[in-house]
């Protein structure tokens, strides 16, 4: 299989199951593109990510980034086209249906089931990236509290993020 085949392929079958969208798949990504096809290696793989998340758009840029590094222009359009393109006309296809079946039993377990099985995916990628940017308890710490004051404050992300940098400015991370 070529290359470009091979990153439209790896990017479809993860994307069948991105509940929670791109960051959640960071694990499975991860496996696949650093320890499975050896694409990238870790510390690659953690800076594209780290371009993604700084970038304005969608998380799954990162995706197109892990193409381009790995085989140029084509590469991106071809690990951006497996992200979309079959898991696109899968739901095109099941939203035609799914309305039909609306407060059926079976329809609301999916949709209960669904949520923790995202919440999870999150929780595994954050750890990912937790463990592949070297955090120590420092950083364990900041994360747990830069967490809570999401969750409790009214506080603007920046100011955390700014905080964050001071943090480690500092050497507390």
């Amino acid at each position: 299989m070529s290359l470009l085949a091979d990153l439209f392929f790896q990017f479809a079958l993860l994307f069948c199951v991105a509940f929670g969208g791109a960051s959640a798949l960071l694990p499975e990504m991860h496996r696949v593109v650093v320890l499975e096809k050896h694409w990238l290696d870790d510390a690659t793989f953690t800076h594209l990510y780290a371009i993604a998340q700084a970038a304005p758009g969608p998380n799954g840029l990162v995706v197109s980034l892990i193409g381009w590094e790995v085989a140029g222009v084509p590469g991106a359009l071809a690990a951006s086209l497996g992200m979309v393109l079959p898991t696109g006309i899968m739901i095109y296809l099941l939203m035609q249906h799914w309305h039909r079946f609306a407060g059926a039993r079976w329809q609301q377990s999916v949709q209960l089931g669904v949520a923790p099985l995202a919440v999870g995916l999150v929780f595994a990628a954050a750890f990912l990236i937790g463990q592949a940017a070297g955090f120590g308890w420092g950083g364990v710490l900041l994360a747990g509290l830069t967490a809570a004051a999401l969750l409790k404050t009214k506080w603007h992300p920046l100011w955390l993020i700014g905080l964050g940098g001071v943090a480690g400015l500092l050497g507390w991370v």
